[in-house]
């Protein structure tokens, strides 16, 4: 055939492939990378992926997942197999012994043809993958007529048998079955060398009781390893759990990984495919997952919660929590207490509906819901105007703590929306800004204090709770602490909810006082305006939802915060239901006013400020701070920009720093393995692992 008519025909056939593939484009989600993954195939690249699979796979739902090519047109890097839940293990295990355990072995391990399960480990999914649909020239293997579902079943069969036979490097496993049940939680400080919970413990301390990294040696820590792990954007904010030699972090926005604690080495990875358009107002970011029994759970960005197995990362089950269409997603990390698994959600800027709800751990079931924007005829729904409780917002995007004793859960919940424009829904808009304690069993409420009634600074109560004994006015009370967006630093009696005090920790200008119950009284001209007002804190408020730290010992709390002012303009919001964001203002970081970020230790019997430690001042200043880690070593840890530095809890001396290469926007933990002791943090896109260096 002449050069020329096939050069036709070659045109011929991309430009039908082209058609087709925009048909199937056009027919399913994900246009963008659809898109991408077209225009990559005209250009000439993807060679290895045939027109006729290329448009087949762009199908949803289609068992090879390419979207991972619109980053890195890299096959043997993009495209991974999805397929990791237990009953498609089950499914290759009954594929391989009927098609290739003849060649290959009855444990994979090789017989006439090779050893399967070694390749598995040391080489890319998709060459197992296109070895098995197209054979592999000049080898007895030739294509198989399986289904492309089938081929991926029976590589989650290979995968699972090289988890049961070899550790992270390959060398025989000596690792048991990972499992942490609810009582080892419970008593989580009498464990410190794991990290059971996203705050530490149920009371939310984020303090480590392990003692070997201390004032006299931290100067001389060091990096024990580091962890690259995948991410979206420029940071990852997860605060990992750490049980059995593993540590468990999630991989922003698409998964979980497992490292090995002592060297930092992947142990099994999880990845679960995304759909485009996702409705994220701050960021594709994760915050961690939970643990309990044999299964990690973890929250997606389309609003679904996932349960993998802790040893082997198969998926166990996955539950839909809320619909991102609607303008729902989901950031926290989950907490888990009994037999069941407790989050919240995201979206307020989408006008979605805020609620808290508790699964099963078993088996994902839904157990109880709680509204944190109330429905007609509950209670606080007289405190939203006309129909704006539809669209409230009122999210509960952070991680809550709980009362073993009292059975209840403590939960912040976040602004109402729009979040500047309080004309939209005039009222006191509960359960925004609040903390709602609810009976863990049931999901009824308890008792509830909202710490910003009809909140139009966008000062979310999405902090962590924290619990403490205090003595207040000559009583030893059951308290609720809380440092709060607003500037104020509350205590709460956590039985009844009664406010005991409030005092200010940063610099504030918007409230005059409180009431004898504890409602602050607001001072004129602090609401946004046309013009503008100057308002202390700023919108990223006196802290965020950087965790704190508490030391008992010392009845001090380490609070991440920031000194600043803002200019509040308000604007019309005009609302379509998870399309947008749905805001009603612009505000800007007072370039006038002084300004600074950093730890303040705060004695909880009092609100006073004893210490401050400084990490930055003046206009411009990155006011995000990863969050803060006490130990009992007499040492308080915290991240910023990048740099991870240690100060002492009793003068907040800076006592070591270290710069880490990319910016921290994650807490530290603690833990220890043997008698090494480390500190973990997240920074840029690495896990970094530090310890004090091997004894002489």
């Amino acid at each position: 055939m002449r050069p020329g008519r096939l050069a036709l025909i070659g045109l011929i056939c991309l430009a039908a492939l082209g058609v087709t593939a925009t048909l199937a484009i056009m027919a399913s989600e994900g246009l963008a990378w659809r898109a991408s993954v077209v225009r990559a195939k005209l250009s000439g690249e993807l060679p290895e992926i045939p027109p006729v699979d290329l448009v087949k796979w762009l199908v949803p739902q289609s068992p090879v997942y390419l979207g991972g090519l619109a980053d890195d047109a890299n096959v043997f890097l993009s495209i991974q197999n999805f397929l990791s839940d237990e009953e498609y293990v089950e499914k290759g295990g009954r594929l391989y012994g009927r098609l290739c355990a003849s060649c290959h072995g009855d444990n994979g391990k090789g017989g006439v043809g090779p050893d399967l399960v070694s390749s598995i480990g040391s080489k890319t999914d998709w060459v197992f993958f296109s070895a098995v649909k197209w054979g592999r020239p000049g080898t007895a293997m030739g294509a198989q007529p399986i289904a492309d579902r089938e081929i991926w079943e029976t590589h989650a069969y290979l995968k699972q048998l090289g988890f049961q036979d070899s550790g992270a490097d390959g060398a025989p496993a000596s690792r048991t079955p990972t499992w942490v049940d609810a009582a080892s939680i419970l008593v989580s400080d009498k464990r410190p060398s794991e990290w059971l919970t996203f705050a530490g413990n149920y009371a939310g301390h984020r303090h480590s009781m392990l003692s070997s990294i201390s004032k006299q040696n931290v100067s001389k820590l060091r990096v024990a390893w580091v962890a690259q792990l995948r991410s979206a954007s420029e940071f990852l904010e997860a605060s990992p759990i750490v049980t059995s030699n593993l540590v468990f972090v999630t991989q922003s926005p698409e998964g979980v990984v497992a490292l090995d604690a002592t060297t930092g080495e992947k142990v099994w990875e999880f990845r679960r495919p995304l759909p485009s358009g996702l409705p994220v107002c701050c960021g594709q970011v994760n915050r961690g997952v939970a643990i309990l029994d044999d299964s990690v759970f973890f929250a997606t960005l389309d609003a679904h919660l996932v349960a993998v197995n802790a040893s082997t990362g198969l998926k166990k089950w996955e539950t839909k929590v809320a619909d991102f269409r609607d303008g729902y997603s989901m950031t926290g990390a989950p907490l888990a207490l009994g037999d069941r698994v407790i989050v919240g959600v995201a979206g307020a800027e989408f006008a979605v509906r805020g609620f808290i709800a508790a699964y099963s751990a078993s088996d994902g079931s839904l157990l109880w819901k709680f509204d944190t924007v109330p429905g007609p005829g509950e209670l606080g729904h007289d405190t939203w105007a006309g129909d704006s409780w539809k669209t409230g917002g009122a999210t509960t995007w952070s991680t809550g703590a709980y009362d073993a004793e009292l059975n209840v859960l403590y939960w912040g919940v976040g602004n109402p929306a729009p979040p500047f424009l309080r004309k939209e829904r005039a009222g006191d808009n509960l359960f925004s800004n609040s903390v709602v304690a609810l009976d863990a069993s049931s999901g009824k409420l308890r008792w509830y204090y909202q710490f910003t009634p009809a909140d139009d600074h966008d000062w979310d109560s999405a902090q962590q709770p924290v619990l403490a004994e205090v003595a207040w006015q000559g009583r030893r009370r059951h308290a609720l602490l809380w440092a709060n967006r607003n500037g104020f630093f509350y205590a709460l009696d956590r039985q009844s909810g009664e406010f005991l005090f409030a005092k200010p920790f940063v610099k504030q200008t918007w409230a005059a006082g409180f009431t004898p119950e504890g409602r602050p009284i607001p001072r004129p001209q602090t609401s946004p305006s046309r013009t503008g007002n100057l308002v202390w804190p700023a919108t990223a408020g006196g802290t965020n939802w950087w965790p704190p730290s508490y030391d008992a010992g010392r009845r001090l709390m380490y609070v991440p915060s920031l000194d600043a002012a803002s200019i509040y303009f308000s604007s019309e919001a005009h609302i379509e239901k998870g399309k947008g964001l749905f805001v009603g203002s612009t505000t800007v970081l007072s370039p006038n006013q002084p300004a600074s970020t950093s730890i303040k230790a705060i004695e909880t019997g009092t609100g006073n400020v004893r210490w401050e430690a400084q990490l930055d001042r003046g206009p411009g200043i990155t006011h995000y701070v990863g969050g803060v880690l006490s130990t009992s070593g007499g040492v308080v840890f915290a991240g910023y920009h990048d740099e991870f530095l240690a100060f002492d809890s009793d003068t907040g001396r800076t006592l070591w720093r270290t710069r880490v290469g990319g910016r921290v926007k994650a807490p530290p933990v603690a833990y220890a393995v043997g008698r090494t002791q480390f500190i973990a943090l997240m920074a840029g896109n690495s896990l970094f692992a530090f310890s004090l260096p091997p004894a002489r």
